[in-house]
């Protein structure tokens, strides 16, 4: 968006520079040949007398006609009507009448209007495609801009949509708890607070610390080691990541619930390994959990969280991420790979 920005500043800088250019140069010529004063500021006056006209037929379709005739008003016949009366006002200012002509240039008076006019015609027709660049380019911010706003709208959305599933799973790994031990399940209510007050209004912003996701993945797996740390192996690699690197909120919880859920049973031995490194200016994110078989009613549900951080992925990292899924008769690993 940026870069359409300084391409549209740049056409009209570099426009402008070039009709300077084009009524200096010559001037600028003579005096490097004679170091004459006095012949320069002729030719600089010549050049000027010259070139003036092109020049305002330039800047008045650009900044006028075309505008006026061809983006509000649509109609190519005014657009048309209106370089037409322009052309000839310019003709018969510096033209008009062919006495104030040099003879010489009387005797070939028609050939220089006829020439005059197909050059002028080629100046209408290059302001026009130049106007058109702009217009196009500022069709496209527009567009990039609408874009990106729906876009926010859309994080916003999977984000709410994302918090009362994140609380779902969390009540519902409580409850087991409960069942299993009580004296850990009201110890587990105060870490529970701890992860609702970050998913409810830390969350919230668009972009948090990696820090932060990283201290909340922590608190989550601290917690799911109360319910799991006596049926399954798990191993966590969690370093303390570089302050300044910025994600989307709630980025990898959605593969860490999954990964207990479906990759922890009682019966089997079981194992969850999670790692996030970051390599080369990218967060490298690995989970991997033993894979058992699941009864149907355990599946229901279980990729709300998956679609809706993949689309989020898309969403805030477009170009700049990797999803990437795969599984053996006994395990199963997710990797996620961002470029902030």
């Amino acid at each position: 968006m940026n870069t359409l920005k300084r391409s549209n500043k740049a056409i009209e800088i570099a426009q402008i520079l070039l009709w300077v250019m084009i009524c200096t140069l010559p001037p600028m010529f003579t005096f490097l040949s004679e170091h004459n004063w006095e012949h320069t500021l002729e030719a600089l006056r010549v050049g000027f007398k010259l070139q003036s006209p092109i020049a305002a037929i330039y800047f008045i379709n650009f900044y006028l006609i075309v505008p006026c005739f061809l983006f509000k008003r649509r109609s190519f016949k005014q657009y048309a009507l209106a370089n037409l009366t322009l052309l000839t006002a310019v003709n018969l200012w510096f033209y008009f009448p062919p006495s104030k002509l040099s003879p010489e240039w009387q005797s070939v008076f028609w050939t220089i209007i006829i020439a005059s006019f197909l050059f002028q015609l080629f100046v209408v027709a290059f302001a026009t495609g130049m106007r058109y660049i702009i217009r196009w380019n500022e069709m496209e911010l527009k567009r990039q801009a609408e874009s990106q706003k729906s876009a926010e709208a859309e994080l916003v959305w999977l984000r709410n949509q994302l918090n009362p599933h994140f609380l779902f799973n969390t009540l519902n790994n409580i409850s087991s708890l409960i069942q299993v031990d009580a004296d850990t399940a009201q110890e587990s209510i105060g870490q529970l607070s701890d992860l609702l007050r970050y998913a409810l209004y830390e969350s919230s912003q668009k972009e948090v610390p990696l820090a932060n996701e990283v201290a909340f993945m922590r608190d989550y797996i601290d917690l799911m080691r109360l319910r799991y740390n006596e049926m399954a192996r798990i191993e966590v690699d969690l370093p303390d990541p570089a302050p300044n690197v910025m994600v989307i909120p709630l980025l990898f919880i959605s593969p860490i619930e999954n990964a207990f859920k479906h990759g922890v049973n009682n019966r089997r031995p079981s194992f969850v390994r999670i790692r996030l490194t970051w390599e080369e200016g990218q967060i490298v994110f690995q989970i991997e959990n033993s894979r058992h078989p699941k009864a149907e009613t355990d599946r229901v549900g279980s990729g709300i969280g998956i679609e809706n951080l993949r689309r989020r992925l898309e969403l805030a990292y477009p170009g700049r991420h990797a999803y990437r899924q795969s599984q053996t008769d006994t395990t199963y690993q997710v990797t996620i790979i961002i470029k902030p």
